[in-house]
């Protein structure tokens, strides 16, 4: 595989505009708006070119490069602390529970209430991979490296990290949930909506959405299908999720209701099992097949390879050592592929 993350950079935008396009909306992070994703990486530039190591606002844009052809096939992105510059909102699941003495009755009702709770958590997102390139592993790389980002620069980010999954969509690209709960108090469909947020911030949703608790009971049937349940094309990426140790806990997105998926930073998988050590040797290939990563900030680089431990350090394969621009002394970070 001859496929490497890495940093975005402004060459980059028209690849990036290329696949925001695909995506079909709902990738807030992701918006198919030239300006928008020009400001993103130039945001992403200070945030490598940053080098405090301590928490801040920071923005993380990765793309994945084919390097044989240098063709950028993918993208994701990593935010250290969300909530910082305006409220992360979401809706939390509830319930609130009365008793009629004269009825002899209690009754549980569903509530969905807005939430800023998960302020001040990392997240992981903007996740797009181009279709014809979905095989041979190429969606891990690009999910798992940016784990191994965080733990090479582990004080700049939260100990909870979350991922917002897009949410179940019509054939039309509207969102149901939008339609039954959220669009009846802005007066624009899930598109505008979506789209002003991503280019404008959600400083609307402070001013318009009601404060008070919604009963699930009210709304209507469409609505709570799509409540809780990702977007079909994202079905694989909650197993990928799953995998690393996030869970759904009854958070939504307020646009389109989709699962937010929540992990303890040092406990997702990649960032657990993964071993730092030195380079001390490049052999022509190898057996041990792992996640591989090199580069503070900016020079940061992920592929995969082979990694065989010696006394000393470890040995990397020359494929994956080129790939990543590893040097013999270098500090190399690991997990199992």
């Amino acid at each position: 595989m001859t496929h490497v993350l890495r940093a975005a950079t402004p060459g980059d935008l028209e690849a990036i505009y290329r696949m925001a396009k695909r995506t079909g909306g709902g990738f807030t992070n992701l918006p198919p708006d030239r300006a928008a994703l020009k400001s993103r990486i130039a945001r992403a530039l200070a945030a490598f070119g940053r080098d405090e190591d301590v928490p801040g606002d920071d923005h993380f844009f990765f793309v994945l490069e084919e390097r044989l052809t240098g063709k950028v096939i993918g993208t994701c992105q990593i935010f250290s602390q969300v909530g910082s510059t305006w409220p992360f909102y979401s809706y939390r699941i509830g319930a609130f529970t009365q008793y009629s003495k004269e009825l002899d009755r209690t009754f549980k009702a569903e509530t969905l209430t807005l939430s800023t709770e998960l302020d001040g958590s990392s997240e992981v997102g903007g996740l797009y991979l181009h279709p014809e390139e979905r095989s041979a592993g190429t969606g891990a790389l690009l999910a798992r490296s940016r784990y191994l980002f965080m733990l090479m620069h582990r004080p700049r980010f939260a100990d909870r990290t979350i991922a917002e999954l897009r949410g179940s969509h019509d054939e039309a690209g509207g969102s149901p949930f939008w339609d039954g709960v959220a669009g009846k108090f802005f007066g624009m469909s899930f598109r505008e909506a979506d789209e002003f947020n991503a280019v404008r911030g959600n400083q609307f949703i402070a001013d318009l959405m009601p404060k008070h608790p919604l009963y699930l009971a009210m709304l209507p049937e469409a609505a709570l299908a799509a409540l809780g349940a990702p977007h079909h094309s994202g079905r694989a990426a909650m197993r990928m999720l799953e995998g690393e140790g996030f869970v759904y806990d009854h958070y939504v997105d307020i646009f389109d209701g989709g699962p937010t998926m929540i992990a303890q930073t040092d406990q997702i998988a990649t960032i657990r099992d993964a071993t730092t050590a030195t380079l001390v040797a490049i052999e022509p290939s190898g057996e041990n097949p792992a996640l591989v990563a090199t580069g503070r900030l900016g020079a940061f680089r992920a592929a995969f390879g082979s990694v065989r431990p010696v006394e000393g350090g470890v040995v990397l394969d020359a494929e994956s050592a080129a790939l990543i621009g590893a040097k013999i002394g270098a500090n190399i970070t690991f997990a199992p592929r």
